[in-house]
């Protein structure tokens, strides 16, 4: 089987991020089968706009992982199948557990046991808690401060037992705030409910929301707001292409942090947006949330270094414009 041509299975490839790398998977060449229960994915994105194969199941579902894997000659898997909500993963962490741990255990065996032993899995900063230096390196001290971000942190450590007792080669992304559309329009982001900053902002812009909440204006930050890391969904599902091929190739076990190296503020965000869309957007200033940092931002230095990643979309106002694109066309 030539490398060119390797089926590799996507779970939560129905979901905004799982999309995104189906797509480039596809570009690249590789064939591709996405694992999805539909919770929270979208049947119509990959059955009419990336047109794969959809097998509509759970990763806890072991023999529905041992069909899978008896019947078809899979090189590798990327492994996005997980809930992300913080606030949600404090109120029930068990649903956390169950899924993002538990799943991913049975993932682990279901491929331990079918001998495929590359895995691309999608982890998160979140890991990191606190920052104690900006930018944050991968050897940052790891204290996750949510179940969500400890259900991540489990798992890595659980690809670190498994690389050492049965030889399973992985490559952890530490993402930090995934952001942006397909600059052709064809994938977006469309969670519900919606919790992140860029398309709660869009969609105020399109009157489907009243205003765009800022969660404290008094941070030692130059304009008194949260800075954050935002990075571009098609250039971290370009890291994951070149995530697989390094493992393809024999790469050992590997955390990568992937985000822009550069912070936008929540006002610089809004103002980006106001720009872009050319549209007022009612910004409304709140007390701060309870264990928000001032400042998050990655260094990327190692995965530029060793896969040779760079992102395409760097500038808040593409992000802001592509995303724009996506939700005229989901919600306007």
């Amino acid at each position: 089987m030539s490398q060119a041509k390797a089926t590799i299975l996507v779970t939560g490839g129905a979901g905004y991020i799982g999309s995104h790398a189906v797509l480039a998977l596809k570009q690249a060449g590789y064939d591709v089968i996405v694992l999805d229960n539909l919770v929270y994915g979208h049947r119509e994105l990959v059955e009419d706009v990336l047109k794969v194969e959809l097998i509509v199941g759970d990763i806890s579902d072991r023999s529905t992982l041992d069909q899978l894997f008896s019947t078809r000659e899979i090189a590798a898997v990327m492994h996005f199948a997980a809930y992300i909500a913080v606030g949600e993963s404090v109120t029930e962490p068990a649903k956390y557990y169950r899924n993002n741990v538990n799943g991913t255990l049975t993932l682990l065996e279901a491929m331990v046991a079918a001998k495929v032993k590359q895995l691309v899995f999608s982890s998160t900063c979140a890991i990191y808690g606190m920052p104690k230096q900006v930018p944050m390196t991968e050897e940052h001290p790891q204290d996750p401060m949510s179940p969500y971000a400890a259900s991540k942190w489990m798992v890595e450590r659980m690809l670190a037992d498994f690389d050492q007792a049965y030889d399973l080669k992985s490559v952890a992304f530490r993402y930090f705030n995934a952001s942006g559309a397909n600059p052709e329009g064809l994938l977006g982001e469309d969670h519900n409910p919606e919790t992140h900053l860029i398309p709660l902002v869009l969609l105020t812009a399109l009157g489907k929301r009243e205003s765009i909440s800022i969660f404290g204006s008094d941070y030692p930050t130059p304009d008194g707001t949260c800075i954050r890391d935002y990075i571009h969904v098609g250039d971290l599902a370009d890291a994951h292409v070149l995530g697989l091929e390094y493992l393809l190739k024999g790469g050992t076990r590997e955390v990568f942090n992937l985000g822009n190296g550069n912070g936008f503020s929540v006002k610089q965000v809004i103002e980006t947006a106001r720009a872009v869309t050319g549209r007022e957007i009612k910004a409304v200033e709140r007390e701060r949330r309870a264990g928000d940092p001032p400042i998050l931002i990655g260094s990327s230095d190692k995965a530029r270094q060793t896969l040779g990643w760079y992102p395409q979309y760097p500038d808040l106002s593409d992000i802001l414009s592509h995303a724009w694109q996506w939700h005229q066309k989901r919600h306007g």
